[in-house]
């Protein structure tokens, strides 16, 4: 199995509704052990507020019961945080540190450094799991440039009640 076919994406909004927080975590982390049973153990996470953080503490809290499953972090600029809440830096800075591998794709924020960022994570990836509940903005992008790269998509969101 190629390394490709062994990795996932996350893609998803920077907002979940309170309401759907609890579900959206079950299915994530049923989608993520059930991924890890067909071989996927390389999860590449943007480090982004929002669904990213979601996945990307998932991973890590799974790491425990399945220790070959890897967080890679593909960032898309070193000052990604620079606007953030303090609460939400220290997050952030808890996932970078546990992560198994950190990937910046530039080093300042630019107008394109989340574009980037996305075609770095779908490029090296055989599957995207996203939360997606519009078809517009940067998720709604980011999963119709996985599709078109031949990604299997799993919508976390298509599942919830």
């Amino acid at each position: 199995m190629t390394k490709k076919a062994q990795t996932c994406c996350f893609t998803g909004h920077r907002q979940i509704p309170e309401k759907d927080l609890a579900g959206v975590q079950a299915r994530l982390e049923q989608t993520i052990i059930k991924l890890y049973g067909q071989g996927v153990i390389y999860y590449g996470a943007g480090g982004a507020l929002g669904f990213d953080t979601l996945a990307a503490e998932t991973v890590l809290r799974l790491r425990n019961s399945y220790p070959k499953l890897r967080l890679i972090l593909v960032l898309p600029c070193k000052d990604q945080t620079r606007r953030w809440k303090a609460e939400d830096v220290s997050r952030y800075e808890d996932i970078r540190r546990q992560a198994d591998k950190v990937v910046y794709t530039g080093e300042n924020y630019t107008r394109d450094c989340m574009h980037i960022r996305n075609r770095h994570l779908v490029k090296f990836s055989s599957v995207c799991v996203c939360y997606k509940t519009k078809d517009s903005g940067g998720t709604a992008y980011t999963v119709g440039y996985a599709q078109d790269q031949g990604l299997r998509i799993v919508n976390i969101a298509d599942k919830l009640p």
